[in-house]
């Protein structure tokens, strides 16, 4: 039985629900910054870094997170999303309990459990919330979360460490998704599924309808390749930006995590909302503007970074990346309403759970990662100092950004033809 205090609001639901991810994206990102402390605490290497970062999330987030996504199709997904961010934030918490390395990485486990319980669904609410004209818009509120969170989570998350310790910062970065779990539970209503869409009384599509949908459509498939590979460059880059600052121009904790926190939020919300507002003006007339917009502004974004990385002027690195992340961010919310569109309403939550799990094995597991090693190995066996060992992995990783913008302006030669389709005939070929 629904409670009486919800209400079928579709604004108040979008606050809560990017609240929430805001939350979880700060429970997933505080770990970037004070991995400056813990790795000299428990003396590790960038390798190691970049797994407690990036794949120590994934590891069990990609094939639960589709699991539960598959329940959402038919359960009540505001339950799981307030239990998942209820259990997140607890896991968020024993991160600051952690005695060891080992305890950090299963404590980093828990968090990524938590956020494959919690939201996957909240993009298949929204879409229910709010009509397709008006998704990407909507998407792009939601995906405020990524620069607001990096704010908050770097930033904040520095300043308590710095002042406080680190174990500190990790207690109080899980206190608002406790609050913010009730909030969801109390007051969002489970909106009708689907309601703004033909075909939503139907049976659920089998999973392999889901990946049907995702690789047979052409533009999809491009969108899923750019995105992903987008995905892994930004992950990989966020996770060291606040470490370039401290061993190549010697910031202390407390600066390089606002500096990194600013460059990541303020372009970042800028670019994600006006870029979601652009392509719902313009895709009206022309749906190849839902890929031709992010892969240009990806285009751009690449020599600027590069430019940015590997400068040795501070003033050089902070006014290009600000730049550079006006049209980084751009494709985050466009991406997510252009698939909620491309998909049938009983596969949204599943398919946010399967993109979810490319981005976070892919994406956030390997770049991570694989920009630490790329970092170790320059350091260890080319005889680079720390600090440009670190810039010209960073600057590697940045040139992929060519290849991710390639691929979305491919998606739109596709999607004038598979956006329509998919609008009015969401009904063929789903089982």
């Amino acid at each position: 039985m629904a409670l009486a205090t919800r209400r079928d609001s579709p604004w108040l639901a979008l606050i809560i629900l990017m609240a929430i991810s805001t939350v979880g994206f700060i429970d997933r990102i505080v770990l970037n910054v004070l991995a400056i402390p813990i790795q000299a605490e428990f003396s590790l290497s960038d390798t190691q870094v970049g797994l407690l970062t990036g794949l120590a999330f994934a590891v069990l987030n990609v094939g639960l997170g589709i699991f539960v996504a598959r329940h959402a199709e038919r359960g009540h997904r505001l339950s799981l999303i307030a239990f998942g961010t209820f259990a997140w934030s607890v896991a968020t918490a024993l991160c600051g309990y952690a005695a060891n390395w080992i305890h950090l990485l299963l404590a980093r486990i828990g968090v990524g459990v938590g956020e494959a319980v919690g939201l996957p669904a909240t993009q298949s609410v929204i879409s229910d919330y709010f009509p397709p004209e008006k998704r990407a818009t909507a998407m792009s509120v939601l995906l405020l979360a990524p620069p607001v969170g990096a704010l908050i989570g770097a930033a904040g998350g520095a300043w308590v460490g710095q002042h406080y310790g680190w174990r500190t910062a990790f207690l109080v970065a899980a206190a608002p998704g406790l609050v913010l779990a009730v909030l969801a539970w109390l007051f969002v209503a489970e909106p009708p599924r689907g309601r703004h869409d033909p075909g939503a009384d139907e049976d659920v599509p089998g999973i392999k309808a889901v990946f049907g949908r995702l690789f047979g459509l052409a533009s999809a498939r491009q969108l899923l390749f750019g995105s992903t590979v987008a995905s892994m460059i930004g992950f990989a880059l966020n996770s060291f930006v606040a470490l370039l600052l401290v061993r190549k121009f010697e910031f202390t904790l407390v600066q390089a995590g606002l500096v990194s926190g600013m460059l990541a939020s303020f372009p970042g919300a800028i670019s994600v909302i006006i870029g979601g507002r652009l392509a719902d003006w313009l895709g009206k007339n022309n749906p190849a503007v839902y890929g031709l917009l992010p892969g240009i502004c990806l285009l751009i974004a690449a020599p600027l970074y590069i430019f940015a990385i590997t400068s040795d002027s501070i003033a050089v690195l902070l006014v290009v990346m600000t730049i550079a992340a006006l049209f980084q961010y751009t494709y985050l919310g466009i991406t997510s309403g252009t698939f909620q569109n491309l998909l049938h309403p009983r596969m949204r939550a599943t398919g946010a759970a399967v993109l979810g799990a490319i981005y976070g094995l892919i994406g956030q597991g390997l770049g991570p990662l694989g920009l630490g090693m790329l970092s170790d190995y320059l350091m260890r066996q080319m005889g680079y100092p720390n600090g440009q060992a670190l810039a010209v992995a960073m600057a590697s990783f940045a040139t992929l950004y060519l290849w991710a913008g390639t691929h979305y302006v491919l998606a739109g030669r596709h999607l004038r033809k598979d956006l329509p389709a998919s609008r009015t005939s969401n009904t063929v070929h789903l089982h």
